[in-house]
């Protein structure tokens, strides 16, 4: 039999369930509930609880005594079922009243247990208490999903570790990186898929440090980053991220600027080379028509000279061009001084002298061709920014920074310095004060490429009046560098 307390429902207001075999007992129940705000409904049969289960009351009042299933199992059943899972069972008994009696009910998996004589009082505020609860599992659930939903949203492999070091769970993005090497099952050795994912198991034994660095996966690169859940935590999220495209991108702006720097040198070189070569024809001319063969030696001698010189700056603009595939060692002061030598001739046009101090020699591992980008940045814009008349000091040294050896340089000018209101945009890509003359890439490609050395780059400047200027100091480590 079934009966509603109100023939209207209130949706706003909790429906409570009372499943009772004795009519007088539902009657009292429902009373007290209806009168404390609650819409109910009432049932004689365990069956017929668990059809009307299905229509997902927030509260069941069930009796243990029923005349069809016993209660106890009335309960199990509504705890199995996921969909009815949630539903908060308050078991209730006249004949059961033991302690063993409430343990088989709670083991069942009802919610609360009370026993007749019911007090109304402890009725509705024991309700009430479990209302609370089920909201608070409702809103705790609901959450979950909405985190879980954003988890697996994320476009960043993301995965948990566990104090064992297994994995946890892990979102789909991880598993679609993972999936070209690794196929990932639950409770995995995390070691074990990083040592087939990138071959090394290295990353998950810097404990409670954070750890990045890139990999290639499949034709792609991957940033692999290791977090502690917390500081000194043993738990860890690895994050995997795609940055194939970000790098054909950068790659892209570093050639383009490359490219627009090859511009500006074009006209240095052509006049670089453009002396040796009338010198060279003068000097053919002078030896073929000297009665001399003493005078034609000295000729053809300085000839060769100045084949070399042409020789040189070739090799210096095809060393700015081109680079190695893999990092070498390199004196750092002669590729400074390989960079000066371009680009002194246009620096003097405008009376301005590049000096160069170095020690010799100051190695690293490096590329060449990124590195004399690099240079070439720095040191042309020292020349355009300084006055005319005066020096661009560039120094290279041998320094150690927090114990590690490698090349200090220094590239200072007497310019007007830069204002404090654009120096936090320095290094910005794009961002450029040349107007149309400047790409705005320059200083961006310089600092990436210098990171991408493991090193620094960093000025300092004034504006003062008679002491402004400006230096820029790159620090590159002498250590081994990975191609």
């Amino acid at each position: 039999m079934l009966r509603l307390g109100n023939t209207v429902l209130d949706r706003n207001r909790s429906r409570v369930l009372v499943a009772d075999d004795r009519e007088e007992n539902r009657y009292v129940l429902s009373r007290v509930l209806d009168g404390a705000g609650y819409d109910c409904a009432e049932i004689d049969t365990g069956y017929g609880t668990l059809e009307i289960a299905q229509t997902l009351p927030d509260v069941i009042i069930l009796d243990v005594n029923l005349p069809d299933i016993s209660g106890y199992e009335v309960c199990r059943r509504i705890k199995r079922d996921p969909r009815t899972a949630s539903i908060s069972v308050l078991q209730i008994s006249a004949s059961f009243v033991s302690d063993d009696d409430r343990v088989r009910a709670l083991e069942a998996g009802a919610d609360g247990y009370l026993t007749h004589p019911i007090d109304r009082m402890i009725l509705v505020a024991t309700v009430r208490g479990l209302l609370r609860l089920r909201h608070a599992e409702t809103e705790t659930r609901k959450a979950a999903e909405e985190w879980q939903s954003t988890f697996d949203a994320l476009h960043e492999g993301l995965a948990l570790v566990g104090s064992d070091g297994r994995l946890i769970r892990w979102n789909g993005a991880f598993s679609e990186i993972c999936s070209s090497k690794v196929q990932i099952r639950d409770r995995e050795d995390a070691a074990l898929v990083l040592e087939r994912l990138i071959g090394t198991r290295d990353p998950l034994r810097h404990n409670g440090t954070h750890y990045s660095a890139e990999f290639a996966i499949a034709k792609r690169t991957v940033q692999l980053s290791v977090n502690p859940v917390q500081t000194g935590s043993t738990e860890k999220i690895l994050i995997l991220n795609d940055i194939t495209d970000r790098k054909l991108a950068e790659y892209a702006l570093i050639t383009a600027e490359r490219l627009v720097a090859t511009g500006k040198l074009a006209n240095a070189i052509a006049h670089e080379i453009n002396n040796p070569l009338e010198a060279l024809t003068n000097l053919i001319y002078l030896a073929g028509t000297s009665p001399s063969l003493e005078s034609t030696r000295e000729f053809l001698l300085s000839a060769n000279r100045e084949l070399e010189r042409i020789a040189r700056i070739t090799k210096q603009s095809l060393a700015f061009q081109r680079d190695s595939e893999v990092a070498v060692r390199i004196d750092v002061g002669e590729l400074v001084a390989d960079v000066i030598a371009m680009l002194e001739r246009s620096a003097a046009m405008r009376s301005i002298h590049v000096v160069c101090k170095r020690q010799c020699p100051v190695a690293v591992c490096g590329f060449p061709g990124q590195l004399s980008q690099i240079f070439s940045n720095l040191i042309r814009n020292a020349a355009e920014a300084s006055p005319r008349g005066t020096n661009v000091d560039v120094r290279v040294r041998s320094t150690y920074r927090r114990g590690c050896g490698g090349a200090r340089i220094t590239i200072h000018d007497r310019g007007p310095g830069i204002p404090e209101s654009i120096r936090d945009n320095l290094f910005d890509p794009f961002f450029t004060t040349k107007g149309l003359k400047g790409s705005g890439l320059g200083l961006w490609v310089s600092r990436t490429l210098v990171m991408r050395h493991h090193g620094t780059i960093r000025f300092r400047t004034s504006v003062r009046i008679g002491a402004s200027g400006t230096i820029f100091e790159v620090f590159l480590p002498a250590g081994e560098l990975a191609s």
